[in-house]
């Protein structure tokens, strides 16, 4: 009986997990057994071995084989795994010198004809593995760009099962076979954020962005159509700073499960996610049949998410938000696994004031039922309404809005935003937050951080009257808090609750 053994790595939801390929070569008829629990994918991939080794001029074993993928209690999935267990089944046969390729790892897909393909989920793979202490990786060529973004791993790009078998035969002999890198494509057009100065008028709307912009905050906008509610959404990810080293490699690693990563680079910018309303919930949650995968709001994580046309989507779909913003990530569970995904993100959404969207102003031109237009705004949901710090009213452009020029633009926004951010992340620095909007409220209501009884007067009469729950009047300290940082401010004042409250307080005048 022979054995090999080789590195793989495998992804469940945005976190990879290092498995020892495991082969033992044995007496019997021939069959082969993967046991470790293997998905649907992993189990049909012995008919890709034997094809892609025998296209390979490589030997498949006609008799037992034994594949075994340790840690056996964790759940594998995807084709990723097609490359580590030719690999282990040639280092068992002595096809390959068993000990070179137990220090290395191998990812990717087999094609019957012994080529490799890209699989999905490289840059989490390769974070993983670098924490698995595996210093070496061969992977696709496609993905080589994507696995070189983690530093401290080597990663050798192959095309084929057979690229892979000279990479190893040379170092069995003491060399190095510099296998050739792809041509590096061309690189992403830089991303598209738009400029706050495109919005026309609507400066008590810009001034609020920005004050959400600056402490995190979400944000509910109610207006008819054409009044730049869209427009003010999409230029949110225009004033936020760039992304930490954090958060990209967070981000990217989201875009690398998707499919979606586009460049030699980790992302820069918040990301911006605009779901249609026909949204199913798995796909905004995350989940889906077989292998959970991330949804918009984890798609959406350290930037936005904006849902226009709130009232369309499906009450259920919108309820499912109330968790992941109270947490900031979403926990998908499955009868083997549980898979967690970041869903830290600012939400914004977008309302017309009734069905036709022209109830505005004395409603002469709105032609629905008022039982229409009284439920249509309903089906937002109150406890998730709750979770909103800013609501605006977005009153239709006026000529003499055209008339007044462009506003400040988004650099000069973004520096002010970038100042305030700055600034409370130094304060809750020794709690381990940065946004005003991220610090909870019990902390907010004890010393040192609690307001005096002079300066909460307001907020604590709507408190007693029922008009704002413990939920909102935590939230309006937060966002008085990010009214002082943007005036440069040690603390609130009563100024800044009463401003703070009445940004809240601008649904309940629709």
């Amino acid at each position: 009986m022979s054995f090999g053994k080789t590195k793989a790595v495998v992804v469940t939801g945005i976190d990879g997990l290092v498995v020892d390929v495991e082969v033992s070569v044995g007496q019997g008829l021939p069959k082969v057994v993967i046991s470790g629990l293997p998905d649907t994918a992993v189990s049909q991939a012995p008919n890709r071995l034997r094809s892609a080794m025998t296209q390979s001029e490589l030997t498949f074993p006609d008799t037992r084989l034994t594949i075994n993928l340790a840690p056996a209690s964790e759940q594998k999935s995807g084709a990723g795994l097609d490359l580590a267990m030719a690999v282990a089944i040639l280092a068992a046969t002595r096809s390959l010198d068993p000990a070179d390729v137990a220090r290395v790892g191998h990812i990717g897909e087999l094609g019957m004809d012994g080529s490799v393909r890209e699989v999905r989920g490289v840059l989490p793979a390769c974070v993983a593995a670098l924490a698995g202490n595996v210093r070496e990786l061969l992977v696709p060529a496609a993905n080589a760009a994507e696995a070189s973004l983690v530093s401290g791993i080597r990663v050798h790009p192959v095309r084929s099962l057979s690229d892979v078998v000279a990479f190893h035969r040379v170092r069995a002999q003491g060399k190095t076979l510099d296998l050739p890198w792809p041509e590096p494509g061309e690189e992403a057009e830089p991303e598209e954020t738009g400029d706050l100065r495109d919005v026309v008028g609507q400066y008590e709307a810009r001034a609020a962005i920005e004050v959400a912009a600056a402490g995190g905050h979400n944000v509910s906008m109610i207006g008819p159509p054409g009044a730049g509610k869209t427009l003010l959404a999409s230029r949110l990810p225009s004033i936020l700073p760039p992304l930490s080293r954090e958060e990209a490699l967070v981000v990217t690693s989201v875009q690398s499960v998707l499919g979606k990563v586009d460049g030699q680079a980790l992302k820069e910018r918040a990301p911006f996610v605009a779901p249609h309303h026909s949204i199913t919930m798995p796909a905004l949650v995350g989940g889906g049949t077989g292998r959970p995968r991330p949804g918009a709001i984890t798609e959406a994580h350290a930037g936005v998410l904006f849902l226009d046309e709130a009232p369309e989507f499906k009450r259920p779909v919108l309820d499912a938000l109330r968790q992941p913003l109270e947490r900031g990530f979403v926990t998908i569970t499955r009868a083997q696994q549980s898979v967690r995904f970041p869903s830290r993100f600012q939400l914004v959404v977008a309302s017309n004031p009734c069905p036709c969207g022209r109830y505005t102003g004395s409603g002469a031109g709105c032609s629905c039922a008022t039982r229409a237009r009284r439920e249509y705004l309903k089906r937002l949901s109150g406890p998730l309404l709750d979770r909103i710090d800013v609501h605006l009213q977005v009153p239709a452009v006026t000529r003499a809005d055209l008339a007044s020029g462009p506003g400040e633009s988004s650099e000069e926004v973004a520096a002010r935003v970038r100042e305030v951010r700055e600034r409370s992340a130094r304060r809750w620095a020794p709690l381990g937050l940065a946004l005003n909007a991220e610090v909870p409220g019990s902390i907010l209501r004890s010393s040192p951080w609690s307001l005096t009884p002079a300066d909460t007067a307001t907020l604590d009469a709507a408190l007693d009257t029922g008009n704002l729950t413990l939920r909102g009047y935590d939230r309006t300290l937060r966002l008085a808090w990010t009214l002082c940082d943007l005036r440069g401010a040690d603390k609130p004042t009563k100024d800044d609750v009463y401003a703070a409250l009445t940004l809240r307080e601008g649904q309940q005048a629709a």
